[in-house]
């Protein structure tokens, strides 16, 4: 690095003083040294900066030219211009940095060190080096990658402070706009608590705010407002402070299940109950998708926020929303305010929804939609109001970069129907059309051939009509377009046939990952059929079907990789996730079979099969993750032999596995080291394994926990089930062997008060506590301490005592559940209902049985 001093040759000299108002502890350096500055800045500075003084010879029409300071001090009618000398009292180092620019020296500028320079700019009149920081602002908190990777929250929150006490509202603005931009980035930040409130309040009211969903910004919101109350108080408009922020929540947009839960929230009580109001408000109006917008005064809080910068949107467990919101959140404002298109926007509030879709035009071709060209990824699972068509149509057209589209648990739309819309998105790559398949029971016969199932149409004059689903038509009359899907998941659809796992086949031609759990309506010969035709398969779910040995030989057989030098391979050689649960139409040999290809898998299901010990000593991979055997035949050395070999074992079930109590197997033993069956079972797991979930049962004991404990120190979910024996003592120690639990579920297991209360004090991430048929004496006390962080709750045939006052101090202390079980608790009677729908608004889930008929009654949400 040069500097040019050519130009002051002529200038005269005049000594620069520095002093750094911190004082050195090191008394060599108190004495000042004197050098010239055109020297120094060539030099290494950092054996400078440690003096306490610097007398430094600079040039002085240098310093009059680049800085407004030295202009005035030097050349006015201040009685230091004219002195030889000027002392400085600033920090060394950046007034150092700052003598280099004005030199025409490079400068670098960090997050680190931007604050200080800018700051020294500023007192010392230096213009350029002033554009330089405020470039260097505009192009990191404009910067298009989320986030910058330079800022950070705590950055921005030091940056606001410093702009707010230099008035420099061109930093505020910049700071604002990051923020909003960043929301859901900066809202996972520990220091996000420590956001200014005008920061904060300026950033949601920014038209850039961009979230995933109203309900996350309300969380963030009440987070934040739960660690600055305390501040807020302080000023006489408390109140008026944390209304001003959650008033800007578009409340109208929030999940119903999360507005009923804020019911008894201080802060969100009345938001939730205007909430809860308009939704329900929305609900009642027939047809579906209706909506009578002119007691809306503000239409904007009607429109969901889409940005230019959002790449997410969740619209999940908000069954108020209709086309017609959807289309609201795509049009320009100005929209609303103009006379004629207001009366386009009111008129498809009012026809939304209808069945007979003739009845109307979608106005979208009348209304120009905005296109967010940012947007990947749209979930719209359970909003059972909005019309599929229509909400395909808008995406297409405002998304054209859609690549993840989720519409779970939607009983309104036909599978290969919608698939056949979905064509219009032809970026999408991953579809999630997943309903509940809890209330499937697995059919005990053998399906031979499967159809779609006609639906009748309903007639037009039928009041009761609901919805109508996206018919499914015959992709024999129009050939499918191809398909960049490569990841579908079906679980627990029924409509799902044979014919629509051939429309899949031949639209989803790069498919990778294929979900159809639960879809009972499917025969082996059509998911045979669909393996042959995808052999880019690596990730199959087919629990609780009729995948059998059609299936197996299709995933065994050969096939060639189309290469310029064919190879051949099997498709089971490339999977890396396997599940077919509950699948008992697969003999023993034909899983020995698929075991010996299994090469790269990482998740294995054969919970419920035929599963034998030879099965497992065929496996052939290394690489598990997890493994599931519940409900089978194996060994201790058959499942031994496989934790030996695959040690990034996390996951490991074996619940209900009978013969790992018994001594030898039934195979002929492949390794003499598998003597010690037990033994030999614990110390695989032991020495090998990091296991972040496992499920016991028959023969695993306090012994084994004890055995077992090196390998549970990041255990997040236990769950013991008949045949597993902990005691108490294993059960007091659990917090201490397994620190981080979140999720613990015991059945059959002797238990106390002392136990229970010993798990919720020391489980500081306890969110999932089942009790099941356990013994023992547990009383209400167990459950008089608070445990705020408990999200699900099930005492099933162990609280025999529990009574409606009970009900009510266990709801003042687990006040967040969202799911709940009581059963086998008679003296709990009708009333009990109201306790619970007053103490936990918010839950999706609850199974209660009741004393008067002995029934159970069952609700999810």
């Amino acid at each position: 690095m040069e500097v040019s001093v050519s130009d002051d040759e002529d200038d005269q000299l005049i000594l620069l003083v520095c002093t750094n108002p911190t004082p050195t502890p090191d008394p060599y350096h108190n004495h000042p040294i004197e050098e010239f500055l055109t020297d120094i800045i060539l030099s290494d500075l950092s054996t400078f900066l440690n003096f306490h003084t610097i007398k430094l010879h600079a040039h002085r029409n240098r310093l009059i030219h680049h800085s407004l300071y030295f202009r005035g001090l030097l050349s006015g009618s201040f009685s230091e211009s004219c002195l030889g000398s000027i002392t400085i009292n600033w920090n060394l180092p950046v007034f150092m940095q700052i003598l280099k620019h004005i030199y025409g020296c490079s400068l670098d500028i960090t997050s680190q060190n931007v604050l200080p320079l800018y700051e020294g700019a500023l007192y010392f009149g230096v213009d350029t080096l002033i554009v330089k920081c405020e470039d260097w602002f505009s192009e990191v908190f404009s910067r298009n990658e989320f986030p910058s990777t330079q800022i950070q929250t705590e950055d921005l929150i030091q940056i606001w402070k410093f702009a707010s006490d230099h008035a420099s509202d061109f930093i505020l603005h910049l700071c604002i706009g990051y923020l909003a931009r960043n929301f859901m980035w900066a809202k996972k930040n520990n220091f996000f608590r420590e956001v200014p409130y005008n920061l904060l309040l300026s950033s949601v009211k920014h038209p850039h705010l961009t979230v995933d969903s109203e309900m996350h910004l309300s969380d963030a919101l009440l987070l934040w407002l739960e660690s600055n109350m305390e501040n807020l108080e302080r000023r006489s408009e408390a109140e008026d402070n944390y209304n001003g922020i959650l008033k800007q929540i578009h409340v109208e947009l929030l999940p119903l299940w999360f507005a009923a839960g804020k019911r008894n929230s201080f802060y969100f009580r009345q938001l939730a109950e205007e909430s809860l109001g308009s939704i329900f408000r929305a609900l009642n109006i027939l047809p579906i998708g209706s909506l009578d917008i002119s007691g809306y005064s503000d239409l904007q809080h009607l429109r969901i926020r889409v940005t230019e910068y959002s790449k997410k949107i969740d619209l999940s467990n908000c069954p108020q929303i209709t086309s017609a919101i959807l289309l609201l959140s795509l049009i320009p404002e100005s929209y609303l305010t103009d006379p004629m298109q207001r009366k386009i926007i009111e008129q498809f509030f009012n026809n939304s929804g209808h069945p007979i879709q003739e009845k109307y035009e979608f106005p979208q071709k009348l209304l120009e939609t905005f296109i967010f060209e940012a947007v990947q990824e749209v979930d719209i699972s359970k909003c059972r109001r909005l019309l599929i068509e229509h909400a395909v149509n808008c995406f297409s057209q405002s998304f054209p970069s859609l690549r993840i589209l989720k519409a779970a648990y939607l009983l309104n739309i036909r599978t290969t129907g919608f698939l056949q819309l979905l064509e219009k998105c032809s970026l999408v790559n991953e579809v999630d059309l997943t309903v509940d398949v809890t209330p499937l029971i697995p059919a005990s016969v053998t399906i031979l051939s499967s159809s779609p199932v006609v639906i009748p149409l309903v007639p037009e004059k039928t009041p009761s009509l609901k919805y109508k689903a996206v018919e499914t038509m015959s992709f024999h009359e129009s050939r499918p377009q191809i398909s960049y899907v490569t990841k579908l998941s079906l679980e627990g659809r029924t409509d799902v046939s044979d014919l629509s796992l051939q429309y899949i086949s031949k639209f989803c031609v790069s498919l990778c990952h294929l979900n159809i759990k639960g879809c009972i309506c499917v025969t082996d010969i059509g998911i045979s059929d669909l393996i042959h035709r995808c052999n880019k398969l690596n990730s199959i779910v087919v629990c609780d079907t009729s995948f059998g040995i059609n299936s197996v030989q299709a995933l065994c057989s050969a096939i060639s990789d189309g290469g310029n030098f064919p190879s051949l391979h099997s498709v089971v050689s490339n999977l890396q996730a396997l599940h077919m649960g509950g699948c008992i139409g697969i003999s023993e040999l034909s899983l020995q079979e698929l075991m010996s290809q299994t090469q790269v898998l990482k998740n294995l299901c054969l919970r419920g099969t035929y599963l034998v010990d030879q099965a497992l000593f065929n496996f052939k991979g290394s690489s598990l993750e997890m493994l599931d055997v519940s409900d089978t035949k194996i060994s201790e050395a058959a499942l031994s032999f496989v934790i030996h070999g695959n040690p990034s074992l996390k996951s490991l079930k074996a619940r209900g596995c009978k013969n790992l109590l018994k001594g030898d197997s039934s195979i002929e033993k492949r390794e003499p080291s598998f003597s010690s069956l037990h033994e030999e079972l614990h110390a695989e797991l032991g020495k090998k394994s990091r296991l972040e979930e496992i499920e016991f049962g028959w023969g695993f004991s306090s012994f084994s926990l004890s055995a077992l404990e090196p390998a549970l120190t990041s255990l997040k979910t236990i769950n013991v089930g008949l045949g597993g024996m902990l005691g108490e003592d294993a059960l007091r120690q659990l917090p201490a062997i397994c620190p981080l639990l979140e999720t613990i579920i015991l059945h059959f297991q002797v238990m106390s008060d002392i136990i229970v209360r010993k798990l919720v004090t020391s489980l500081m991430n306890l969110q999932v506590l089942v009790l099941c048929y356990c013994f023992g004496d547990i009383s209400i006390s167990s459950f008089k301490l608070p445990m705020q962080n408990l999200r699900k709750l099930r005492l099933e045939r162990v609280t025999p005592w529990m009574t409606n006052d009970d009900l009510v101090i266990l709801s003042q202390n687990c006040r967040n559940l969202v799911e709940l079980s009581l059963l086998g608790c008679p003296l709990l009677n009708s009333d009990s209902q109201q306790i619970i729908s007053r103490a936990w608004p918010g839950l999706v889930s609850m199974h209660l049985e009741l004393s008067s008929s002995g029934h159970e009654k069952f609700y999810r949400i």
